[in-house]
């Protein structure tokens, strides 16, 4: 039995191509949303590739761009057929093409909702990537005489100032790191050597931050040196009050930056997946009623769609025992290749006669 057999007559016919027509034309602008969504994210991380360890995945925009490409290929090309099955001379030379048309239709829609997965699912990745890149650039923040990285030190103000955080994790890893450079140093004055000597590989540790952690909403001037020195500054109490630096760490704005955006263009993608569906079973109809018109003289007659022409199980079964004839006939070839080569590895005895 057929799956989702529809019948249709001649105005059926003309209404479902017209329709079809559509949209796929609507799925072309689909595809260039699909495309332009890739080229977008493509451009947002290659702007802050240098605190993702320069090794951030372009897989996800990568792919839509491909998909983009592709959409716009294939519906380009389904609605020239749809247009011309209007025409049965015009229709006549697509015949051919349509079933493995069709079949690249479906590997195209199995690619799109992979696609659309892997937006969900790279968020651990980019977690990984994100914790190494900043931990780097924090490191090379101090080296603004060093050729390669003396842009890095704007690039985390700027990113700590854009996305209102603070180190990594928190404020609290600049703690761990010497962010000022040594050309700013006094090595004659007490303190600054004994700071140095203080730790094992010989660091300027200081409980301070960078200007750009400090929140300028916050209604006392900011505290980014000696901050966890109460006696330090009037009235202040570091574990008890609401410092006024931002508390949220870099990797967990950006990390959340990226996932949402990637998780809308998911939804997006998905839906675009869902409307292909929609057009590719459309096409198919459309192919089956105009293959089963009974007779091609007379375009007024009834015909008979249908997506598949048995059912899901039985289409199974047939595509698994092709599979497996195919299986069988290579190995008869490569028995027969193995023989072929047994016989002629054969030679003639000779028998000398006196």
């Amino acid at each position: 039995m057929a799956l989702l057999k529809v019948k249709f007559n001649q105005k059926k016919r003309v209404k479902l191509a017209q329709g079809l027509w559509l949209m796929n034309w609507f799925s072309v602008f689909a595809g260039i949303l699909v495309f332009s969504m890739g080229l977008f994210l493509k451009i947002e991380l290659r702007k802050r590739s240098e605190v993702m360890d320069n090794s951030e995945s372009h897989l996800v925009p990568n792919s839509l761009i491909l998909m983009g490409i592709l959409s716009c290929a294939f519906n380009g090309f389904a609605g020239k057929i749809c247009y011309d099955s209007l025409d049965p001379a015009k229709f006549a030379k697509w015949k051919p093409l349509l079933k493995p048309y069709l079949a690249l239709c479906f590997v195209f829609n199995v690619l799109v909702f992979f696609v659309a997965l892997i937006c969900f699912l790279m968020r651990g990745s980019l977690d990984s990537t994100l914790a190494q890149g900043l931990k780097n650039g924090m490191k090379f923040y101090r080296d603004t005489d060093t050729p390669g990285r003396c842009f890095m030190k704007k690039t985390i103000d700027m990113l700590q100032i854009e996305f209102k955080c603070c180190g990594n994790n928190g404020y609290k890893d600049w703690f761990e790191i010497q962010w000022i450079s040594n050309r700013y140093l006094d090595f004659s004055s007490k303190e600054v050597k004994d700071r140095i000597k203080s730790n094992v590989d010989g660091r300027y540790l200081v409980d301070g931050v960078p200007f750009s952690c400090c929140n300028p909403s916050s209604p006392r001037p900011c505290i980014q040196y000696q901050v966890t020195n109460n006696s330090a500054h009037y009235s202040y109490d570091y574990q008890t009050e609401e410092l006024n630096l931002w508390n949220r760490g870099c990797r967990e704005a950006l990390l959340s930056y990226y996932s949402g955006m990637m998780s809308s263009m998911g939804a997006v993608t998905l839906l675009v997946w869902l409307f292909e569906i929609s057009v590719m079973i459309g096409l198919r109809l459309l192919h089956t009623s105009l293959e089963s018109i009974p007779n091609p003289e007379d375009p007024e007659c009834e015909s008979e769609g249908w997506v598949l022409e048995n059912s899901l199980k039985d289409t199974f079964k047939s595509a698994l025992e092709n599979l497996k004839k195919l299986g069988k006939f290579n190995q008869v070839e490569a028995g027969a290749e193995g023989a072929e080569g047994e016989e002629g590895g054969k030679t003639p005895a000779i028998t000398t006669v006196s």
